[in-house]
């Protein structure tokens, strides 16, 4: 068994769980390194407690489980068959006390579950993964730095699409081209171009909406590479840029650069957004940085930790998280400038390189 399930081997001794069953598939990947998406075909990493884990795929899946699992045992099943019972047979008696991701599970699924394996008891486990997650292995961060590189590549190539008289919708076409043509698996979420005015919207959707000179144009985009994800945004001037807007790019700038000065292992998550905000709120600008300073990343774009000024946790060498300081005027526009950094021994490494220095372009 890999470190990983270990780990939960371990937890599972600690807490009294005779059998765990992983059905997210994200999960799944993590803890065997087979990716997919089973749509509404059942999938599963399972491990009785003292035994090898085993997977439960769909037929369909079994070459390319087979191919990139390094759980050696699975069992398949056809879309004519009753994947709980193959799973029952699989677990060779009762699996007594068993642990699920109740956040993952549907209640049908569950009642499902319950009635074909009869166990003893159900028990959440979706902290133990969350907790495991928050630190990164060394081949965890490579993939994350290739994410990084790739959705960089693709900002270079939009930005290159710019001009007055383009539309918000015809950069975002441009970007999703682009995620694909370099070679990620797909954009991390629905990617965001804003222009003007609507970029005062934190979660603005693009629209019909033409760039204009004087405009501020913010890309807020990542990519998933190998299951991994990143996350970037930048903001730049068309043309030229008021004296207020400047301004506020500006303040938006030191407050991503004070953050990730504070950044090391021993100091909470309050702190880092609490050095954020104080630098905005200096600038007069306060009540416009109207989110949390950042999330984790890594198989999922959001995940935790959530890093706002109420979280008192402390960093640890191996988490990485988005800084992204904002401010947002409505009616005149706004500035986020988002970073992905992984905490180290020594303090940070930034992952993102991406210029932050306020940019005139068009």
């Amino acid at each position: 068994m890999n470190t990983k399930w270990n780990q939960l081997e371990q937890q599972m001794s600690a807490h009294g769980i005779d059998t765990l069953l992983i059905t997210d598939p994200k999960h799944v990947y993590y803890l065997t390194g087979f990716l997919s998406n089973p749509h509404e075909r059942f999938l599963g990493a399972v491990m009785v407690r003292g035994e090898e884990p085993f997977l439960v795929v769909p037929a369909l899946d079994e070459e390319a489980a087979r191919a990139s699992s390094q759980v050696q045992r699975i069992f398949t099943h056809s879309d004519t068959d009753n994947p709980y019972r193959i799973l029952k047979e699989a677990l060779k008696g009762s699996p007594g006390v068993i642990g699920l991701e109740k956040n993952h599970l549907s209640v049908a699924r569950y009642e499902t579950l319950e009635a074909e394996l009869g166990f003893k008891e159900a028990r959440n486990i979706g902290d133990w993964l969350q907790n495991m997650r928050m630190i990164k292995t060394e081949e965890e961060v490579h993939k994350m730095k290739h994410a990084v590189k790739l959705i960089e590549k693709v900002l270079q190539q939009g930005l290159s699409r710019v001009q007055v008289g383009v539309t918000e919708n015809e950069l975002v076409a441009e970007i999703e081209y682009q995620i694909r043509k370099l070679g990620a698996d797909g954009p991390s979420f629905d990617s965001m171009v804003l222009s003007g005015e609507k970029t005062a919207l934190p979660h603005g959707v693009p629209g019909s909406r033409k760039i204009q000179a004087g405009d501020l144009l913010m890309f807020d985009i990542g990519v998933y590479a190998a299951g991994y994800a990143s996350d970037i945004t930048r903001t730049f001037a068309v043309h030229q840029l008021s004296d207020e807007l400047t301004a506020i790019y500006n303040a938006v700038l030191a407050a991503n650069e004070a953050a990730i000065a504070a950044i090391k292992p021993g100091v909470s998550f309050g702190q880092i957004d609490r050095a954020a905000r104080n630098v905005i709120a200096e600038a007069g600008y306060g009540e416009y940085f109207l989110h949390r300073l950042g999330h984790g990343l890594g198989i999922d774009v959001h995940e935790y930790p959530s890093v706002h000024g109420a979280n008192e946790d402390l960093l640890q060498a191996g988490n990485v998280f988005t800084v992204e300081p904002g401010i947002y005027v409505p009616g005149k526009g706004g500035v986020r400038i988002e970073d992905d950094v992984l905490v180290t021994e020594q303090g940070v490494s930034i992952l993102t390189t991406f210029p932050k220095t306020l940019s005139i372009i068009g």
